[in-house]
């Protein structure tokens, strides 16, 4: 019999990077595929699964600020690249069966439900993976305070970090191949720290809701299901 999951409702973050694949830019659907399935797993055990995806395979709102634009309308359409990655990531999911919501917090009606509370809850009771597009729907908000926002209306009992690496490091492993690695952490280390693994906002929201915040790599094909039956690698971050 396998485990019973340690979590029953959680909010996973993924990057628009990790779409990305080994690509310069876009969307690489065989790596859409893999999370889908990954996601599919989690699904299988029980758990309801709400899901915050990044935009920067596409675009980045801070890099029109960084060359002089309207940081407001960069970041505008930065929202709009994480509704394009989240109808890819629904379409890799409904290819398996998987009963899928778009939720955005900017409305386009006819492409996608609007956000609110109640749907998504609903939606999520109902045994469907509810995707959550457009960040906060404001402007100067990262999609890890997004996700930290979404985990807390939805009394997740964590968020999954997936990143590049397989859990949280002092540094960057890829270029300080020395750096530690932390299997535990508490919200204030990683602020006192400085590491880079959320946002500030995202984090004290986080800690003030005292939502444990699960970072994985997410290059690893079924890690998620393998931390939520209590094994796989994993930094967690919880209240001390």
């Amino acid at each position: 019999m396998p485990n019973a999951p340690v979590y029953k409702k959680i909010l996973l973050k993924a990057s628009g990077e990790a779409l990305m694949g080994k690509q310069g830019f876009g969307i690489d659907v065989t790596v859409a595929d893999r999370i889908a399935a990954d996601i599919a797993e989690a699904r299988a055990m029980g758990v309801q699964v709400g899901v915050v995806v990044g935009g920067g395979n596409i675009f980045r709102g801070v890099a029109v600020a960084s060359k002089g634009g309207d940081r407001v309308t960069g970041d505008h359409m930065g929202m709009l690249a994480t509704v394009i990655n989240a109808l890819a990531l629904a379409t890799s999911l409904r290819k398996l069966g998987i009963n899928t919501e778009v939720l955005s917090a900017i409305a386009m009606p006819e492409i996608c439900q609007s956000f609110s509370q109640r749907a998504a809850l609903h939606h999520l009771e109902k045994g469907r993976v509810v995707i959550f597009a457009g960040g906060t729907g404001n402007p100067f908000f990262t999609t890890d305070s997004a996700a930290a926002l979404r985990a807390a209306e939805l009394g997740a009992q964590a968020i999954f970090k997936a990143t590049q690496v397989d859990g949280i490091y002092s540094a960057d492993p890829k270029q300080f191949p020395d750096a530690e690695r932390y299997d535990e952490l508490t919200h204030d280390e990683i602020l006192d720290k400085g590491l880079a693994v959320m946002d500030v906002a995202a984090v004290a929201l986080a800690r003030e809701n005292s939502i444990p915040i699960i970072v994985f790599s997410i290059h690893e094909k079924g890690q998620l299901a393998a931390i939520l039956g209590g094994g796989g690698t994993a930094t967690i971050v919880k209240d001390a």
